[in-house]
């Protein structure tokens, strides 16, 4: 850590000088402006406002890559941050298996679209604009989207009706492009302070909670999916229980609904109480799931495990939340508020 020694211009202004290198690498130079921002436990950011930033890029080599690898690396290139990836042969023409890995990688991504191709390359843009979202919205978009797929999915599994779980299935898509979308934005604010204001945050510091609960989230939709998989695969697209058995099932899953909503509410609001609330009711699910498999009558032990695996992924996605709602209690306790003082 370089120091700098503070020095005073005036009756009541004091200045530090700039790094020379730092200066340099920006091209910063006298007469320029300037961007100062304060941060939380006395953070102060200084970035060159009236630099001229160039729109991030970067070369996807393809030559040593196979199909799946080109695609992945697409994906970890848009999470980076890139506006404009190129994906290139250096030694002759894109073969096909490439080509549609490009195509593939471009339905997967939010904003993403091809805008010039040659037999030899190929350029991506994203066209999605930070300025647009804000995380907290985005994590209540990926919650809703979850808690839809697993309506549809439990829905479908009462009345047997394999297109609406098909539907949920289809969700999983746009749950996927959310979910990557949320990692680009993180990804780009913790390398731009300026950025985490725009997109409705103070400074940096919730980025790692908010990447974990947005993991949490995605992965709460691939429960949902795994009950939707369960529609379709089983004969007659239901479970083989009594309907009182059901009506259970539903009323676990929206008690499952009430603490994702409620974790990531309290993530977003910086609500102890809210956490807390999210917690407690953590216990009462686990009983409730108890409770239906004690008392479920003698059957088959493959109709038994399919009854058992959508309960798992009811009580996965009920642990998920509380993840969340652990990220949530850390994020409030960070700021002041009725139950803490910060010095």
């Amino acid at each position: 850590m370089e120091t700098r020694k503070v020095q005073r211009l005036g009756p009541s202004t004091l200045a530090i000088t700039l790094p020379a290198d730092w200066a340099s690498a920006q091209n910063v130079e006298k007469g320029d402006e300037i961007s100062i921002r304060t941060g939380t436990n006395g953070a102060l950011s200084v970035l060159p406002e009236s630099v001229q930033v160039d729109e991030p890029k970067a070369i996807v080599h393809c030559d040593a890559l196979d199909a799946d690898a080109v695609e992945r690396a697409i994906v970890a290139q848009y999470v980076l941050g890139r506006r404009i990836i190129h994906v290139e042969h250096d030694d002759g023409t894109l073969d096909s298996d490439i080509i549609n890995a490009v195509y593939r990688a471009e339905t997967q991504l939010m904003g993403l679209g091809v805008v010039e191709e040659t037999p030899e390359s190929i350029a991506i843009r994203c066209s999605v604009d930070p300025e647009d979202f804000t995380l907290d919205n985005l994590l209540e978009r990926l919650e809703r989207t979850g808690r839809t797929m697993r309506g549809e999915a439990i829905k479908a599994l009462a009345h047997g009706n394999p297109d609406l779980a098909q539907r949920a299935l289809n969700r999983e898509r746009q749950a996927n492009k959310i979910f990557v979308l949320l990692l680009r934005l993180i990804f780009t604010a913790y390398g731009n302070p300026t950025l985490a204001r725009s997109i409705g945050l103070d400074d940096g510091f919730p980025l790692i909670g908010y990447r974990s609960i947005a993991k949490n989230l995605e992965l709460t939709a691939d429960n949902a999916e795994d009950i939707a998989d369960i529609v379709l695969a089983n004969e007659g697209h239901t479970l083989s229980v009594e309907n009182a058995v059901m009506r259970e099932i539903r009323d676990l899953t929206e008690e499952v609904d009430d603490i994702t909503t409620l974790a990531v509410e309290a993530a977003v609001e910086r609500e102890y109480d809210l956490a807390i609330e999210a917690r407690t009711s953590f216990e009462d699910i686990s009983t409730h799931e108890r409770e239906i498999l004690e008392n479920l009558p003698e059957m088959a032990n493959d109709e038994l495990l399919q009854v058992r695996e959508v309960l798992v992924s009811l009580e996965q996605t009920a642990q998920y939340a509380v993840r969340n709602a652990e990220i949530a209690a850390n994020l409030a306790l960070n700021e002041p508020s009725e139950h803490t003082t910060i010095l």
